[in-house]
């Protein structure tokens, strides 16, 4: 391997481009490793907003003189305007939407959030919640067609989310939480991925393997891409037959991620895995205690939370803390100390739970304390007493003399305010 790293102006067509100087959430490419196969490709880099990449010599074209760089980028000839579009393997392929629906060459489809050296902007997370959700969406869509997993693609959603939450430990919330109906397989993923690697953390794991826990997460219902949407969107009960073919999923997952050969085992196992509980009585092999390996059981935690504070085309997401509850009473279902390391995690309250405050006020949970799992900053919005709305503040309630402190999890939908996403997103 022999690297350089030039400006993008200097890069021409059959280059080799090793990696991108930007964040992945910074540049509209879904893998950082690709060849310029055209003068599209070049177009496309040039426009992408990144200033300067790295290029490997061993694998293709070194720097060429300014002029000629520039006569091979900027001046398509008649055979390429001929065929101009993407070529199957290089940059415009990597695009997204913008690309696939016919937006232009070299158009983006909105502004992108660049990495500061301060504090993440508001509303950062949001943005790489759906910019991740996106790219997991291209990442399954390639493996629904045939082609193998790619490796690198999912390392790369996988380390900006974890640069995320490092930075920003508010985030978590908006990664997770930000899903929409029609797209929950891939917010689920990405949801999942953001658990994974913040578990990882709080259960002292090593670098390496933050950051497989995370890969784990992110593939670990590539297998659903298999089952018939009328079965995953079912409202009700799967009859027997149904719930066969949803069972089948883990083994199509690792079907799928065998393609790629170059996929951790511990990938592999946790998409097999992921329904297995601690009593034998998951599927598909009815493993039980040690026989589920660490992974696999953290992933069914944060499976299950996901899922059931998720809401549906059929169902109703369950209230964060309730949800907590509910899971801690599963007897057998899940490990002790890794559903103890998740609650301290997202807290007893998480972000986005609905509580009642001894001062007979409701509120909902806009952060949570580690020191203090059950005094978090909660933002008021209403009087029980008065039964009306009131001004919106956030109190903290681990601060010395706050005098106030949650008495009940309250139910959103039994309370009469199951919409209550943007008082927990607002800035605090």
């Amino acid at each position: 391997m022999s690297l350089r790293r030039i400006p993008v102006e200097q890069a021409v067509p059959g280059m080799f481009i090793h990696s991108l100087d930007a964040p992945w959430v910074a540049h509209p490419f879904w893998r950082s490793r690709f060849a310029l196969q055209g003068t599209a490709d070049v177009r496309a880099l040039r426009a992408s907003g990144v200033a300067h990449c790295w290029i490997d010599v061993s694998r293709g074209a070194d720097v060429v003189t300014t002029s000629v760089a520039n006569a091979a980028a900027g001046s398509a000839s008649a055979a390429d305007a001929a065929q101009d579009r993407p070529a199957q393997h290089g940059v415009a392929t990597l695009l997204g939407h913008e690309y696939e629906h016919g937006r232009g060459r070299g158009q983006r489809m909105g502004p992108h959030p660049r990495t500061a050296a301060g504090p993440p902007e508001p509303r950062h997370a949001e943005r790489l919640a759906v910019r991740a959700r996106e790219a997991v969406r291209a990442l399954f869509t390639q493996a629904r067609t045939g082609q193998a997993v790619c490796l690198d693609q999912s390392l790369a959603i996988v380390d900006e989310l974890a640069a995320m939450l490092a930075s920003q430990s508010g985030a978590l919330v908006g990664l997770v939480r930000l899903q929409r109906k029609d797209d929950y397989t891939f917010a689920h993923s990405v949801a999942v991925c953001t658990l994974m690697i913040a578990l990882a953390h709080q259960m002292g794991l090593s670098a390496p393997q933050v950051r497989e826990a995370g890969l784990c997460g992110l593939l670990h219902d590539v297998g659903k891409l298999m089952v018939p949407r009328h079965i995953l969107d079912k409202p009700g009960k799967l009859t027997p037959e149904e719930f066969r073919v949803m069972q089948a999923h883990p083994r199509h997952g690792v079907d799928i991620l065998r393609r790629g050969g170059a996929v951790p085992h511990s990938v592999i196992d946790v998409c097999l895995h992921h329904h297995e509980k601690l009593d034998g009585s998951g599927y598909p092999h009815g493993l039980a205690g040690a026989q589920i390996s660490l992974f696999a059981r953290m992933a069914a935690v944060c499976d299950v939370y996901d899922a059931v504070t998720s809401e549906r085309a059929y169902k109703n997401a369950w209230d964060p803390a309730i949800a907590l509850a509910r899971m801690a009473q599963w007897e057998g279902h899940f490990d002790s100390a890794v559903l103890h390391a998740f609650v301290r995690v997202v807290g007893i309250y998480p972000v986005g739970s609905l509580v009642r405050l001894a001062s007979g006020r409701l509120a909902v949970v806009v952060e949570h304390n580690p020191a203090a799992l059950t005094a978090p900053k909660v933002r008021v919005f209403f009087s029980l007493r008065s039964s009306s709305h009131t001004e919106q503040r956030v109190v903290d309630l681990s601060l010395p003399g706050e005098a106030d402190h949650i008495v009940a999890r309250e139910d959103p939908h039994a309370s009469g305010f199951p919409r209550i996403a943007h008082l927990w997103q607002e800035p605090h």
